[in-house]
């Protein structure tokens, strides 16, 4: 069982989210009879951002990211792992495929057994 006290151990949740520049107008004031146009310049920005919290002491660790894929998870993996060297880091995460990816099991295998992951029942929010 991972405690406040336990020092060789880090109870962590964390999540991803995506920031786009291109929202959907959802409702808007126009003219009658006159579509409403908003200008846009051809690209749209985006970011992912991966981040996790200490449950405990509220430290946080944010990793920002073209996409949020197995890969950049990985990075995730590897900057918490270095931020908590020498102690099980266990955390809590949703069901998301890239959770469950190959590549993410293979690291876990190979380099990664100081994680425990638990995940959160499909669908929770």
């Amino acid at each position: 069982m991972i405690t406040k006290d336990t020092e060789d151990a880090v109870l962590l949740y964390m999540d991803e989210t995506h920031i786009r520049s291109d929202h959907v107008l959802r409702s808007i004031w126009s003219e009658t009879g006159r579509q409403k146009r908003v200008p846009t310049f051809g690209h749209h920005a985006h970011v992912s951002v991966l981040g996790a919290v200490n449950v405990h002491d509220g430290d946080t660790l944010v990793h920002q990211a073209e996409a949020a894929n197995a890969k950049t998870f990985l990075d995730f993996l590897r900057l918490l792992k270095e931020r908590h060297p020498n102690r099980l880091i266990a955390l809590i995460l949703d069901n998301d495929r890239i959770h469950h990816a190959q590549m993410v099991k293979d690291f876990l295998r190979e380099e990664g057994q100081c994680f425990h992951f638990l995940y959160l029942p499909p669908y929770s929010r």
